[in-house]
């Protein structure tokens, strides 16, 4: 292969960024398409590669809207999500597509963590006794009786709840589930204290 000149490389380069062909090129310059084609490579060494396969048929604004649906608390799960975002669009997806979709988002799906239904009311007071009982000495602490209690499942489970989170992100409403310390049931429950 004969070297071709920096005039001739710059009029290749001229006329690619004009839009021609490199059919068309090759029958102006006279000079191998193969050379031209070399040329245009490197002259688009910084241009993204297309990783190949099949496009996404979710679009970027798509995911961004399932994102927010999750963050907001409005969808809790991938079925959820799938159902919204299938009202919207015109071709419906699985809810696998969704799942790769919210992983791309840096999200995982995880098992809701079951925390005390706790109202406002409840945070004041818990804030309240804290702030009481915040000088007292391990003498005054030594004088509490602790007392706890469990509940066994007899039958069944209470089952397990998954929602969708980015990682790193802290527990949440949206991310927990409320549990309710009463109610009847196939269940035992035991007390126990100590001093």
């Amino acid at each position: 292969m004969k070297p071709i000149s920096s005039a001739q490389q710059s009029t290749i380069l001229s006329l690619l960024q004009d839009g021609y062909s490199l059919r068309q090129i090759q029958l102006k310059t006279d000079i191998g398409k193969s050379t031209i084609g070399r040329i245009k490579r490197e002259m688009d060494w910084n241009k993204e590669n297309n990783i190949g396969g099949r496009p996404s048929k979710l679009s970027a604004c798509d995911k961004q809207s399932l994102i927010r649906q999750i963050t907001t608390g409005k969808l809790d799960n991938a079925v959820q999500a799938t159902n919204f975002i299938n009202n919207i669009i015109p071709t419906p997806v699985h809810p696998q597509t969704v799942r790769r979709a919210l992983k791309e988002g840096d999200f995982q799906a995880i098992i809701k963590k079951k925390r005390p239904l706790l109202r406002k009311a409840h945070r004041l007071a818990r804030l309240k006794f804290a702030r009481y009982h915040e000088n007292w000495t391990v003498e005054d602490w030594k004088r509490v009786l602790w007392s706890d209690e469990t509940k066994i499942n007899r039958i069944g489970s209470d089952g397990r709840v998954y929602t969708w989170k980015k990682r790193g992100e802290p527990l949440t409403d949206r991310t927990t589930t409320p549990t309710v310390k009463h109610g009847g049931g196939n269940n035992l429950m035991v007390w126990g204290c100590m001093g």
